[in-house]
C-alpha cells in the first residue's frame, strides 16, 4: 500500500517579504507580487484595490528616490487581525519622505498625497542604518 504523509497548515502564512531591484521594473514587480499575494490570501477587494495603489506608489518612490546603485528595496506585506500593513524598505535612510504640494501642472510629487488619502495610517521608521521603512496600514472592513 502506498501511503503519503501530508502536512496541512491550519493557519496559512500571512506575511510576505521580497527583495526587488531598485528599478522601474522592480517597482512594477512589487505591485504584481502584491496583487497575487492578496488574491491568494483572500484580502477583500476594496482593501486589495487600495493596497495595490499604495504598493505602486511606495515601490516607485523606493526605486526613484531611495535608489542606491547595487542595492535593492524590500516589499513586505502583513495581514494582521484588523488590517493590512505594507512596508517598503530602502537604503537611503538619510532621505526621509515628506508630503509635497506640487504645482497643479507638475508631472510628479503626488505619490505621498495619494498614500495619505488612501491609507488609514502611514509613516516612516529609520534604521538600522542606512535603511528606512515607509509603511502604510489599511483597515479591513468590520462585519
Amino acid at each position: 500500500m502506498n501511503q503519503q504523509n501530508t502536512t496541512q497548515l491550519l493557519f496559512p502564512a500571512r506575511h510576505f517579504s521580497v527583495l526587488l531591484s531598485s528599478t522601474p521594473r522592480g517597482a512594477r514587480l512589487a505591485r504584481m507580487l502584491a496583487v497575487e499575494w492578496m488574491r491568494d490570501h483572500e484580502v477583500p477587494y476594496r482593501v486589495a484595490e487600495t493596497a495595490t495603489h499604495v504598493v505602486a506608489e511606495l515601490a516607485a518612490n523606493a526605486a526613484t528616490h531611495g535608489r542606491v546603485a547595487g542595492r535593492s528595496f524590500r516589499l513586505g506585506l502583513l495581514a494582521q487581525g484588523e488590517g493590512l500593513r505594507i512596508e517598503v524598505t530602502d537604503t537611503r535612510g538619510e532621505d526621509l519622505p515628506r508630503v509635497q504640494h506640487p504645482a497643479p501642472d507638475g508631472d510628479s510629487g503626488r505619490g505621498l498625497l495619494l498614500v495619505e488619502a488612501l491609507a488609514d495610517r502611514w509613516g516612516v521608521e529609520t534604521g538600522p542604518s542606512p535603511r528606512k521603512t515607509v509603511w502604510a496600514e489599511i483597515d479591513l472592513p468590520q462585519p
